[in-house]
């Protein structure tokens, strides 16, 4: 029963995603796909193509190389309903960041991410009603990004996560329904490259041991992703802002023919050639977005993603308020008539300490 809820689980968050979610080839093989949800109503209106600028508090998530360029406190708290058309209140995410600079340090951080999934009645091996449980993904994560010289930056994230997905297992299943493991994140940003206004970055996510909810065997791995993108800042001035992002990742997630989880050291590796090329070419989303700003008071931006296998194509929207050390993000992913991402809001607030 828990492979299974566990499975329906990520078919369920697969459709919810409003800026990223499954790729790779086909949908994902990984598990806790909840850590694949982008926090920040901003990047999210930009068509998730933020891993080159992660310049605000969300860069815990985004970015920790990002984290070396901010010398300032800052908290950013984000809330969305997932599924808006299906009307699930109970179905949500929430995600709360930290940043601090440390004088001749660097800047230090952290992240909690909560996915709630409501409640859902529980059956035995028999099919008879054994009372409703609820389901719920929580990670908490530890980050310090710290600049080696004026350009280039480096980070690194820690996380724990804990799945917790029914409250026992059922019949002869050894799990408990609960799944935990630990991941890493590695990221590297290169300011000015080349010429003035451009940035490049890349991250290395999820990494980390298979999460387990029954035995070892039946693990399933981390939704390990790579990530490029390119930033450019075409205006830059005292009244005007205009910033152009292009990312692209990929899910490295891989299996042995058995369905066992290939460790993520190897599926680094491995997960580019298993397939046909065809697929592994598909299975590169591209992320494009745009980002203006008028005298640091109005944001507005615009994005797109290309998701062929996953068969997502949405063009997303947000804008911006800001004033003095506060800052209100607002994101809307328009992916057409009866697709489960159309109006999905997105509503973010960042706090200067």
């Amino acid at each position: 029963m828990i492979r299974r809820l566990a499975a329906a689980m990520a078919i369920l968050i697969g459709l919810s995603i409003w800026p990223v979610m499954v790729q790779a080839d086909g949908p994902s093989e990984s598990g806790v796909i909840f850590l694949k949800l982008v926090p920040g109503a901003r990047p999210a209106g930009m068509g998730e193509a933020f891993v080159a600028q992660a310049d605000d508090a969300t860069a815990t998530w985004w970015n920790p190389a990002g984290m070396a360029f901010i010398e300032r406190q800052e908290v950013a708290l984000m809330y969305v309903n997932l599924l808006p058309q299906f009307h699930l209140s109970d179905l949500y995410y929430s995600f709360l960041s930290y940043v601090q600079h440390v004088p001749d340090w660097g800047t230090i951080g952290g992240n909690v991410i909560f996915t709630n999934y409501g409640e859902t009645e529980g059956r035995d091996e028999n099919n008879q009603v054994t009372g409703n449980f609820h389901s719920y993904d929580v990670a908490f994560t530890g980050a310090y990004g710290s600049p080696v010289n004026n350009k280039l930056g480096v980070g690194v994230a820690a996380k724990f996560i804990y799945s917790h997905l029914s409250d026992q297992g059922a019949g002869a299943e050894k799990g408990s329904g609960v799944g935990t493991s630990l991941a890493v994140d590695v990221g590297v940003m290169y300011r000015e490259a080349f010429t003035r206004g451009l940035s490049l970055a890349a991250t290395l996510t999820n990494m980390g041991p298979a999460i387990s909810y029954i035995d070892r065997a039946q693990a399933d791995p981390l939704p390990m992703t790579i990530r490029i993108g390119a930033s450019y800042k075409l205006i830059d001035n005292e009244f005007n802002r205009l910033i152009f992002n292009l990312d692209a990742q990929k899910e490295l997630v891989d299996r042995y023919d058995d369905g066992r989880a290939v460790p993520f050291y190897i599926a680094l590796f491995s997960a580019w050639s298993n397939n046909p090329i065809a697929n592994e070419i598909d299975g590169i989303i591209p992320n494009f977005g745009v980002e203006y700003w008028y005298s640091n008071l109005v944001g507005l931006r615009m994005g797109y993603y290309y998701d062929k296998l996953g068969d997502r194509k949405p063009i997303t929207f947000g804008f911006s308020l800001a004033y003095s050390s506060y800052r209100f993000d607002f994101g809307y992913v328009s992916a057409g008539e009866g697709h489960p991402l159309t109006d999905t809001m997105m509503f973010s607030l960042t706090l200067g300490i």
